[in-house]
């Protein structure tokens, strides 16, 4: 039998390197300091929506709109909404409001009214903010 020759050891493995022995190491461009993001001016005030119940959220205002559901919140800015639309859920105890994205995407959010008569109260709050910034549609 012959003797094999010991493999060559890994890069990263094995005693630190010896000063003065292999390559040097890479030298780093400096990096340069950070630089904060400018603040963003507020909107400008006007009327908002609110609906809230203990799990989800539906906020309408000056930015746009803000869905919280189960802890995750989704915001979308007025220039990236193509449309909102809302309506009962199906068995009266929920609104439920849509947003379609300009791309097509559609997201949901409902909101328990407890009580029940709520719902009637929101669907003309909804209705007068949602006309206020969006008068076409």
């Amino acid at each position: 039998m012959t003797e094999q020759p010991a493999p060559p050891p890994v890069p990263g493995f094995g005693p630190p390197p010896v000063p003065g022995f292999g390559p040097p190491p890479p030298q780093y461009a400096p990096q340069p300091p950070y630089a904060p993001v400018p603040p963003q001016p507020a909107p400008p005030a006007g009327p908002d929506f609110l609906a809230v119940d203990k799990r989800n959220s539906v906020v309408v205002d000056a930015s746009g709109v803000a869905f919280e559901m189960s802890g995750l919140t989704i915001e979308f800015h007025w220039p990236e909404i193509r449309s909102v639309h809302y309506k009962a859920s199906p068995d009266g105890k929920a609104l439920m409001v849509a947003v379609v994205h300009m791309d097509g995407r559609f997201y949901e959010c409902g909101v328990e009214a407890k009580p029940r008569a709520r719902l009637q109260e929101w669907f003309p709050q909804l209705a007068w903010v949602l006309g206020h910034y969006r008068p076409m549609g």
